[in-house]
């Protein structure tokens, strides 16, 4: 069937009837006609309109917040002396640093710095690595793999 101006309609529950206000008590909306009891804003003229929140209200209405969150995700931090705790030989992931403790999460990475000494070699796969760590690593007969 093709559309023609004879056969529009309005979507279905699209138009619905005007509350009628102050018909009566049977009406359900008589006497204060939804307005309450007495005072200016029962009167009418009374009520001055109501304000829309713009842009401006809105961010006058945040608390202010000093400094800068940036949204980029960033990775967990990691010394190279933290890594003293495995046995040498040792294959090192984000996933066995979390098992012992090392880290709380491991949602946005793991980087490893070169703060203090390696005394075991150990091998790294999965985590960013510092260029003083990976020479520090590589010193102490360790290995990283990206």
């Amino acid at each position: 069937m093709t559309i023609t101006l004879q056969n529009l309609k309005p979507f279905a529950g699209s138009k619905t009837k005007t509350k009628r206000v102050g018909r009566g008590n049977a009406s359900g909306r008589g006497t204060y006609s939804g307005k309450g009891q007495k005072g200016q804003r029962a009167r009418s003229g009374g009520r001055k309109g109501l304000t829309l929140f713009g842009l401006k209200k809105m961010l006058q209405s945040m608390p202010k917040k000093r400094g800068f969150k940036s949204l980029a995700s960033r990775p967990v931090i990691l010394h190279i002396k933290d890594l003293n705790i495995f046995e040498s030989g040792f294959h090192i992931d984000p996933k066995s640093l979390l098992d012992r403790g090392l880290v709380r999460n491991i949602k946005d990475g793991v980087k490893i710095l070169g703060d203090g000494e390696l005394k075991v070699a150990v091998v790294i796969s999965g985590c960013e690595v510092s260029k003083s760590a990976q020479e520090k690593i590589e010193k102490a007969g360790g290995k990283v793999q990206l």
